[in-house]
């Protein structure tokens, strides 16, 4: 499910008030504590691969079902279906500017297409809040993939360099469009702390930027 909307300084007391709980229990809450950091880390170590487990969350796409012919990052026309979750697999990787974080969709079935945006939600490294991108005003692009084929979108977010240790983001949930499961992408990314989101952190279509 789409996270709600918060502010980042929102996030950041959030994680605040989360690490102060975590300190404040007596000696057997610290060891049921340690015991879960443990499993935590443990659970993160073999999870933080470039793709991971479908997740549910609302239809992020342009409302519209991609049935149609699109030039497919191979050349020609194709006619396909709508990409699926299952059949998407979802990296990323920070881009060549501060500020911006790639992801990449590669089709591992059968010949399908993409258009409109992707649905991205970030979630802070208490684990208690997430912020959701805004859709920027480019426009949405028909892109169809073979079987083997990527696309990419991009993540545009301010740089922290107001010298605080404003907001740590964990992990992208990203779900296709016009899809409605999601899979989640461990990342390292930190926003610095905002009284307000509006345009702070937004998503371009499917297909936009460098291919």
């Amino acid at each position: 499910m789409r996270a709600q909307k918060i502010t980042l300084a929102t996030l950041a007391l959030v994680a605040g008030l989360s690490l102060t709980a975590c300190q404040g229990g007596d000696d057997d809450a610290a060891s049921a504590n340690d015991s879960g950091a443990s499993s935590s880390s443990s659970s993160s170590s073999s999870s933080a691969s470039s793709s991971s487990s479908d997740n549910g969350s609302e239809n992020s796409g342009d409302n519209s079902t991609t049935t149609e012919s699109a030039e497919g990052s191979g050349g020609g026309q194709i006619t396909t279906g709508t990409c699926k979750t299952s059949n998407l697999a979802v990296s990323g990787a920070h881009g060549m500017g501060e500020g911006t974080f790639t992801v990449a969709f590669k089709n591992t079935g059968e010949a399908c297409s993409l258009k409109g945006f992707p649905g991205v939600d970030l979630k802070i490294d208490s684990g208690k809040g997430a912020l959701n991108a805004e859709r920027s005003k480019l426009a949405a692009p028909a892109v169809a993939l073979k079987s083997g084929e990527s696309t990419r979108f991009t993540l545009h977010y301010p740089r922290n360099d107001t010298g605080g240790s404003g907001v740590d983001i964990v992990q992208l949930v990203v779900t296709p469009p016009n899809e409605t499961h999601s899979k989640t992408l461990p990342v390292s990314i930190n926003l610095p702390v905002s009284d307000t989101t509006t345009g702070a952190v937004t998503v371009d279509p499917v297909g936009t930027g460098k291919q």
